[in-house]
């Protein structure tokens, strides 16, 4: 029997290093076919400078193609798109080593739904790189404005959690969630709202962010002989923590962290398991003031997000104007990046 085990694990061993080399070569492929593209758009540019003009592009995408029929890429667009790869990027110097990171697919997406704003492409290369967005799932975090989301997120996790814990939390909580697939009425109540997101669970937890689970909704807590219910309990797998969730119709009052905090000292004590860590409460609201939101968090020890929705796919007109200066955006892109 013991034999059995061993041999059990000595398979287990050999799947995974089998794994692990196919995802060593599909990264070895990918990095060599970027580079590729980056020296083909590189060649295509500079022959643009010598003032050889447009033509050439064509003419080289119908003899690369009759050379390497069986190799796709080749099209006039996508030689085209080549050239604006390496035009755009080669001279942004904390980009040019990240280009390798991701698939050409993803590129493209960005290249075209960030146009012009590098804080913007490198929060998407990255993150796609470090949570492994596919492509459908990169598209739907652009189209629903995470990059803003997350510079303007109000929490106090900067200071309620420890290290690395808390960088992670920065990004899996947003400052605004669209709800857009939701087929519900403006006057709708909070209960309305809970259950039309449970028929919707599929597309709520993808705009909720990567790695989120459902654990349950009106989540019972019993605490003196009382009951209390939570409205949306989530694990989230990376953080190893419950999610606690409050959904609110109107605007966010104080009172609203008072009961979150209650929740979340009730989940730490009863429903945590050993291995995992503290939980963490999002309050979800139609409305929020940003400077009441601001001193209600700043006198909580327990790690709190406030957050506001919408049910179409539009960003609150007021988030332009909020968003934080370059230099604040690369110094908080940096510091996350960096400690993760």
């Amino acid at each position: 029997m013991e034999l059995e085990k061993q041999q059990t694990q000595f398979i287990l061993e050999i799947k995974e290093k089998v794994r692990s080399a196919q995802y060593e070569a599909l990264k070895t492929v990918n990095t060599q076919l970027i580079n590729l593209y980056w020296e083909i758009g590189k060649s295509i540019t500079e022959k643009q400078k010598d003032g050889w003009g447009k033509s050439i592009v064509p003419k080289l995408s119908t003899e690369l193609q009759k050379e390497f029929p069986g190799i796709g890429g080749f099209s006039s667009p996508n030689l085209w798109l080549m050239a604006q790869f390496y035009t755009e990027y080669q001279s942004v110097t904390n980009l040019v080593p990240l280009v390798r990171e991701i698939s050409w697919s993803k590129h493209i997406t960005i290249l075209k739904k960030c146009k012009n704003d590098m804080h913007q492409r490198e929060f998407y290369i990255r993150a796609t790189k470090k949570f492994g967005w596919t492509k459908d799932v990169l598209i739907h975090q652009i189209e629903n404005k995470t990059f803003e989301k997350y510079l303007l997120n109000q929490t106090n996790l900067e200071k309620a959690l420890p290290e690395p814990q808390k960088k992670l939390a920065q990004l899996a909580i947003k400052d605004h969630y669209t709800f857009d697939f939701l087929n519900i009425t403006e006057g709708h109540q909070e209960s309305d709202l809970e259950q039309t997101l449970i028929k919707n669970i599929k597309s709520f937890l993808l705009e909720m962010g990567s790695d989120y689970a459902f654990i349950g909704n009106q989540y019972k807590l019993e605490v003196g002989g009382q009951e209390f219910f939570i409205d949306l309990l989530l694990f989230h797998r990376k953080l190893q923590a419950m999610i606690a969730i409050e959904l609110k119709i109107g605007d966010f009052l104080p009172e609203h962290k008072g009961k979150m905090e209650f929740y979340l000292a009730v989940l730490n004590d009863k429903v945590r398991l050993p291995h995992e860590n503290e939980s963490i409460g999002i309050i979800i609201c139609k409305n929020k003031n940003r400077t009441v939101v601001e001193y209600s968090l700043n006198t909580s020890s327990l790690p709190i997000g406030v957050a506001t929705y919408s049910t179409t796919n539009t960003l609150p007109n007021e988030y332009k104007s909020l968003l934080p200066s370059a230099k604040d955006i690369e110094d908080k892109l940096q510091g996350f990046f960096n400690e993760t």
